[in-house]
């Protein structure tokens, strides 16, 4: 098979791993490469945007998690890209200018070890043999040795290892050859101390990703894990990808429970992707979340709105002293509009929301929430 018929394939094949970018607007949704591999926009750390190409090395499998389409008992076709070939590969992309990064992942081939040293061959040949000094994202495989984790986190700028379910409860439905705590959160609580201020890799960032859906967890137990990843692992992103009926083996509890509406499944994903933002950005915690009866997140309206609904005393906030903080609770303003009216407010008095640096929408909503 050629190089370029592989790649296709083995890009495709990773689109369902969004550890690198969420997809949530215009500006970074994936697109395809004129031969067909997936490139992927990422906000760089400077400001901006920037193109990666992700691909597998591999997508022969021995694993049997049981949302993956292309777990072990699938019949689908097979391919493997050796180092030196995806070296090459990767840069002719970057030699024409057209990514700026690389994002490695892989199926289990044979061994975790095994599949590791794909991944970190590639990289080192990059690294040593060419001489690239370039973005380099790679997969940690569950079940990899420490030392082929501290390996990979000496090669790359960035690695992600997916958590997929919210506890061993639900993993096990999942999958009944990976083992949820020696497989995957003790390989995330060694990134996480390799990763410290304190520690030999400072600088490389670290994401993982739940299968939201694929098993029968709920959304209040996302949140609550999800929160636990960034206080205690200290992790830099937590991805939400939906899982999508039919791509994995009727037997799980997503093909039975997962709404029929495929709108409601990506709103489901999009809820949690908000509530995460709003623990990361906007100094909200875990206990500030709100949920229907099923512990789940409402489909109808925003996790921030839902909360300002439940809190009338704290409202109207003042335009005119409010700190960031308490401007950041306000439903339609976001950090850099906060930014803006504290700005705002050093040059002079703002006596009407009409005087905010909001528009449309966002301004309607807001305007329920704030006086002069």
């Amino acid at each position: 098979m050629e190089t370029t018929h592989k790649l296709q394939m083995l890009s495709d094949a990773s689109q369902y791993d969004l550890a690198c970018a969420c997809g949530t607007n215009d500006k970074d949704r994936r697109k395809r490469g004129e031969d067909g591999a997936w490139l992927y926009p990422v906000s760089l750390p400077s400001g901006g945007y920037s193109i990666m190409l992700k691909t597998l090395m591999s997508n022969v499998c021995v694993n049997d998690c049981r949302y993956c389409p292309y777990r072990s008992t699938a019949d689908v076709p097979r391919c493997t890209i050796g180092p030196d070939e995806m070296a090459k590969t990767y840069l002719e992309y970057v030699r024409s200018k057209k990514v700026f990064g690389l994002f490695l992942s892989s199926g289990v081939t044979g061994t975790p070890d095994n599949t590791m040293r794909l991944l970190n061959d590639t990289a080192r040949i990059l690294r040593t043999k060419y001489a690239y000094r370039g973005h380099i994202h790679l997969k940690i495989i569950p079940g990899a040795s420490d030392a082929a984790i501290e390996d990979a986190l000496g090669l790359a700028n960035a690695v992600s290892l997916n958590i997929e379910t919210p506890g061993q409860h639900h993993f096990s439905k999942l999958s009944s050859r990976k083992d949820y705590i020696k497989d995957i959160i003790g390989p995330l609580r060694l990134i996480s101390a390799l990763t410290a201020k304190e520690s030999r890799y400072p600088k490389v960032r670290k994401t993982t990703q739940f299968i939201v859906g694929a098993s029968d967890e709920n959304d209040s137990e996302i949140v609550k894990y999800t929160a636990g990843l960034y206080n205690k692992l200290r992790l830099n992103r937590v991805y939400f990808s939906a899982y999508q009926r039919g791509l994995g083996d009727q037997s799980i509890p997503g093909e039975k429970h997962i709404p029929p509406n495929k709108d409601q499944t990506f709103m489901r994903e999009h809820r949690l992707y908000q509530t995460d933002f709003l623990i990361r950005k906007y100094s909200f915690t875990e206990q500030d979340i709100y949920y229907d009866k099923t512990g789940n997140l409402s489909l109808e309206s925003d996790p921030k709105r839902v909360w300002a609904d439940h809190h009338p005393e704290f409202f109207p906030v003042s335009l005119r002293n409010a700190d960031k903080n308490t401007l950041l609770r306000v439903p339609g303003i976001g950090p850099e509009t906060a930014g803006k009216i504290i700005r705002l407010r050093k040059e002079r008095s703002i006596k009407r929301i009409d005087d905010l640096p909001l528009r449309g929408k966002r301004l309607e909503l807001a305007r329920k929430y704030v006086t002069g």
